[in-house]
């Protein structure tokens, strides 16, 4: 069964160790939004929905602590603080405004990773039982495909692709990132050329007029998009 792409937001001003941490978690499949003020992060945080908070305490406008209790009055989104300092005060402070881990700086990639995924983990919920939109319906459990009420027959890699578009709606999703989470039955990965056909062939089921998709949308230049007909496209 596919899975939603996990959505991050990650709150840091170092913009070498932003860049860093931006690469790594593109690379494990994740998506990222990122900010570098609290206010920057106060407007994303309001039109966004995330999976995990990442925070940095020292913001140059304000402190991630700050942050954090304005994410707890609204979510229970899990949310980890980063921070070069490591006193017994500030680790116990941040976790008892809601917080639920705390890694200092310097810290080691894969260990950072490693938290990240743990967390996901642990405030993982019930995948939904299906996903419908548009016109289309996916009914998971028996992984079944429906447009319009009639089932139509998808091969698994058209399939996987189909759920990853519909479960992060009205979000470009880049080649890299469909590509890192898209792999045949022998645990190869796609390549892009291999992409363009998937998206060709899905878009023959499911679209009224493959010719101008309105469906699976194609963004120049950044990667496609479900639309599911509620966001004005270009």
């Amino acid at each position: 069964m596919c899975q939603a792409m996990k959505r991050i937001f990650l709150v840091e001003d170092d913009s070498s160790l932003l860049c860093g941490l931006t690469f790594a978690m593109q690379q494990q499949g994740y998506a990222l939004d990122t900010a570098k003020t609290s206010a920057e992060a106060r407007q994303m945080w309001r039109e966004g929905r995330y999976d995990l908070v990442i925070l940095d305490v020292s913001l140059p406008d304000g402190s991630g602590f700050d942050l954090c209790r304005d994410i707890r009055r609204q979510s229970k989104v899990p949310v980890m603080f980063l921070t070069a300092s490591d006193g017994e005060t500030d680790i116990t402070m941040g976790l008892d405004m809601g917080g639920d881990d705390y890694i200092t700086k310097p810290f080691k990639l894969a260990v950072f990773l490693a938290r990240v995924n743990a967390l996901l983990r642990r405030s993982g919920g019930f995948e939904p039982a299906e996903l419908s939109s548009n016109g289309v319906q996916v009914r998971l459990l028996p992984g079944e495909v429906y447009k319009n009420g009639q089932k139509i027959a998808l091969t698994a890699g058209e399939y996987k692709l189909l759920c990853l578009l519909m479960q992060n709606p009205d979000r470009v999703l880049s080649h890299e990132q469909i590509l890192g989470r898209l792999w045949d039955s022998e645990q190869n990965y796609i390549d892009s050329s291999a992409l363009t056909v998937y998206i060709r062939r899905l878009r023959k089921k499911i679209e009224d007029d493959p010719t101008h998709p309105r469906r699976i949308v194609t963004v120049r230049r950044l990667g496609y998009k479900w639309d599911t007909g509620k966001a004005v496209t270009s």
